[in-house]
């Protein structure tokens, strides 16, 4: 490996903004900690790992099931 690159005559790419969106979104408490134990177990970021679960989902089309307190 080279001591240094350059990246003077680099170029951005510009479909990044295409490929995700930043938002602001409330999650549990229980269930960020779940998301942030299975990422650290596997090595990966949580905010990635919920990215694929949902990718996933949307993938597999798959519908949330609601069980609702009586």
């Amino acid at each position: 490996m080279r001591k240094s690159y350059d990246f003077s005559r680099g170029v951005k790419n510009p479909y990044a903004k295409q490929l995700k969106q930043q938002i602001t979104i409330n999650i549990s408490k229980p269930t960020l900690a779940y998301f942030q134990k299975l990422a650290k177990q596997n090595s990966i970021g949580y905010q990635v790992l919920i990215d694929l679960y949902l990718r996933d989902c949307v993938e597999e089309r798959r519908k949330p099931q609601f069980k609702w307190a009586a």
